[in-house]
């Protein structure tokens, strides 16, 4: 009998019964050790063991059954160990989060700009005129203007608008532009209002002056014969009581504020339509208002543009142009032009403005330091650079191209020109540009901020477009410099220069007590001053009872002088056109956000526009 020995080699077992008798008892004596061993021969010694299965481990392992599956007990506590550091890690910061009570987020350390921006903005509170509700936070002004416009046909009068200055009239040219403006800035810098928490006020101070300027026509209408153009006002020499020989607060006036109706004028026509058609894409989220305001929008131009109406608004009348006097309108089909192509996607208005003989009219081809001063009545400096945005950005091509490069050069030619070292401006020495030169003598800070905006905002439009610069004749003008001079500007007006005065009211430890306006002159003492009894107050040497914060004055004279005196307003009196261009470039300036502007929200409502083939050449001829 041979088997096979599974556990290492051959295992004979040889029966000698009958070959070897002599050991039979040898065999008998182990036979029950033989049964033992064949008994026990399925049990395996340690070292059989080793050879099957390798080492023996130390400890034999222990498992856990969970019904499902069944896992090592060691393998299960670092399994629950793991979870238990998670849960602490992770989920208990969670709970306590989630648990505490919410606290707002502390907003962004506001800068010098930003400071000054919340302030300037309330001046436009201050501004108001009509049933002013309690959220307007100016303590010291009340109801006022509640019977402007009863010798009109307007149903409900013309109540609310701004007050344009210290003196009580409303007038629509300068607050147009100023709702232009105000705007403009928003559309740009929507981000930096949401940062500072001034987007919701901005938009109701637009609102405010929009809604205002569609009572002042037939909105309604798709054809207008007439505007009603100003309430209040006066004319040079005056003797009558009004809203210069007067000096009453807005909640007191007494005397007749006539309306001026003005049945010309593409200048006003065409400045209130651009107001109405920027503000159309502020308000792109309220649909039904936006609409209201384009078809206002062109209801205002297509008056403009009617033959028969094209002369200054302010020709041949006496009341609107002792403030306000209009020297073109040019550059008012320019501007309206180019924001109602952006409002409506429409390029018949592009058209208009890139026509060579609008730009010639308006002396856009004459570079000089009059055509370049920005202000409420020469918008072609401004209406450059808005369309300067469309080549920049949308490139839309033929027919556009030749015009719109045009007006790039010019604005570059501007931008040039507001650089000190090209001495196209004298200037102080203590650092402001005198840009009033041509303008009403005085109030040289309005135009300044106008040139800080404007260069800020083209700045900005060359690093969008990752531009680094642009030329200067042979000189290479970084955009850098551009901000470094808007920069210098805004410093000046925030108090750094000669005097250490800020020229915004309630910026600073230092700035104008003695304003130049009515309300702030005059206490709020429940007792009533009449036209003449008020001018106690314009005269008294103390400084104003109210203070008017965020009332950029008139400013300093070419001597970096300035008189912190009531009765002139050449230094002290603000006005909401220079308000809205200080806002604009502040907004500009302010880095609580960042830098950049907002590129696409402008050109929301502008369908793609696919470049043109130019027309096919003459047929030849022999």
């Amino acid at each position: 009998m041979q088997g096979g020995n599974h556990w290492g080699g051959p295992l004979e077992v040889i029966d000698n019964d009958h070959n070897n008798g002599g050991r039979g008892e040898d065999w008998d004596r182990d036979r029950a050790a033989l049964q033992s061993q064949s008994f026990n021969q399925n049990e395996l010694d340690e070292t059989q063991r080793s050879w099957l299965l390798g080492p023996a481990e130390g400890k034999k392992k222990k498992y856990v059954d969970l019904g499902c599956i069944i896992v090592s007990r060691k393998a299960l506590k670092w399994s629950l160990f793991s979870i238990l550091i998670a849960f602490c890690v992770i989920g208990l910061p969670i709970i306590v989060a989630k648990t505490r009570p919410k606290h707002h987020a502390r907003p962004l350390p506001p800068d010098r700009y930003s400071d000054a921006l919340h302030k300037a903005l309330l001046f436009f509170n201050a501004q108001k005129s009509g049933k002013l509700g309690k959220s307007n936070n100016i303590t010291w002004r009340g109801n006022s203007g509640l019977n402007d416009g009863n010798d009109t046909l307007a149903k409900g009068g013309l109540v609310g608008g701004y007050y344009d200055s210290g003196e009580n009239s409303k007038s629509n040219f300068p607050m147009a532009y100023s709702m232009t403006m105000l705007s403009w800035s928003l559309v740009e810098y929507s981000h930096k209002y949401k940062a500072i928490n001034e987007y919701d006020h901005v938009r109701d101070l637009i609102k405010w002056g929009t809604d205002y300027l569609l009572l002042t026509f037939n909105s309604s209408s798709t054809k207008i014969t007439q505007i009603y153009s100003q309430v209040g006002g006066s004319q040079n020499g005056s003797q009558i009581p009004d809203d210069t020989t007067c000096w009453q607060k807005p909640e007191q006036m007494g005397y007749n504020r006539p309306t001026q109706t003005t049945f010309q004028g593409p200048d006003l026509a065409g400045e209130m339509s651009a107001a109405l058609s920027a503000a159309s894409i502020v308000f792109r989220d309220d649909a039904a208002y936006s609409a209201k305001l384009i078809k206002g929008a062109e209801t205002l131009f297509a008056f403009a543009r009617d033959s028969g109406r094209r002369a200054r608004y302010s020709r041949d009348n006496a009341f609107l142009a002792a403030a306000y006097n209009s020297t073109g309108y040019y550059d008012e089909y320019m501007w309206a032009g180019a924001w109602l192509f952006y409002a409506t996607g429409n390029t018949s208005y592009i058209n208009l403005a890139t026509l060579q003989g609008i730009p010639r009219n308006a002396k856009a081809f004459n570079v000089t330091a009059e055509t370049s001063v920005p202000s409420w009545n020469n918008k072609l400096p401004a209406a450059m650079v808005l369309l300067t945005r469309v080549r920049m950005m949308l490139n839309p091509g033929y027919p556009y191209e030749e015009m719109l490069s045009t007006y790039q050069t010019l604005t570059a030619l501007n931008m040039c020109s507001y650089l000190k070292q090209f001495r196209v401006y004298n200037w102080t020495r203590g650092g402001m540009m005198i840009m009033n030169k041509g303008q009403q003598q005085g109030q040289n800070l309005q135009y300044v901020a106008n040139a800080a905006f404007l260069a800020s905002l083209f700045a900005d439009y060359l690093n969008s477009t990752g531009v680094p610069g642009f030329n200067c004749g042979p000189n290479y003008i970084p955009s850098a410099l551009l901000r470094t001079f808007a920069t210098s500007q805004m410093d000046y007006i925030l108090g750094k220069n000669p005097m250490n005065m800020s020229y915004i009211v309630g910026y600073g430890t230092k700035f104008p007590r003695r304003v130049h306006h009515r309300g702030a002159s005059i206490p709020s003492d429940n007792k009533y001053y009449s036209c003449k009894g008020g001018f106690k107050w314009r005269d008294n040497p103390g400084p104003n009872p109210h203070t008017i914060v965020g009332a950029m004055v008139g400013g300093p004279d070419r001597f970096d002088k300035f008189h912190d005196v009531r009765t002139n307003p050449n230094y002290t009196e603000p006005t909401l056109a220079g308000n809205a261009g200080l806002v604009a470039a502040l907004a500009s300036l302010t880095t609580s956000a960042g830098f950049g502007i907002d590129k696409n929200t402008i050109f929301s409502g502008i369908p793609p526009l696919g470049p043109k083939a130019p027309p096919p050449p003459l047929p030849w001829k022999p």
